[in-house]
């Protein structure tokens, strides 16, 4: 079982890590600088074989080193990974958002879509999201 992933560009710039903490109960995923449909993808998919590995309910998706919009993965995001990871047993959402606009509308966006499957909060810091999720028994 993987307890840390680093997904690298192919001119080797990581762009995305996952790490699970907190005893394994919550998974910590965090997003570097410009993302693609591609690489949301392959991130995604990422997460979903690590909930499938080791089942866990909470997720604390970090945003706030992203740079841009990523707004064309929405729909994948929407359609395939969130009825996946619904399947798959994650219930709880923490999302961090950075301080551009892009990406924040973009996460808005996505909220929109999403959040009648998970419950969701944002949030402007990774230690407030983690605390939320570590306050919920389950």
């Amino acid at each position: 079982m993987e307890q840390q992933v680093r997904l690298k560009k192919v001119y080797g710039d990581v762009f995305f890590t996952a790490t699970r903490i907190d005893n394994g109960s919550i998974l910590y995923a965090q997003w570097f600088g410009v993302q693609s449909e591609e690489t949301v993808k392959e991130g995604g998919y990422k997460l979903l074989a690590m909930i499938k590995e080791q089942p866990y309910s909470k997720l604390l998706n970090c945003n706030k080193n992203v740079v841009g919009s990523w707004d064309t993965a929405l729909d994948w995001v929407e359609t395939t990974w969130t009825p996946q990871m619904k399947a798959a047993g994650l219930r709880y959402l923490a999302q961090v958002i950075p301080k551009s606009i892009y990406v924040t509308l973009t996460i808005e966006s996505l909220i929109q879509r999403i959040d009648k499957d998970f419950e969701i909060r944002v949030f402007e810091d990774d230690k407030e999201a983690e605390a939320w999720l570590r306050s919920i028994r389950g």
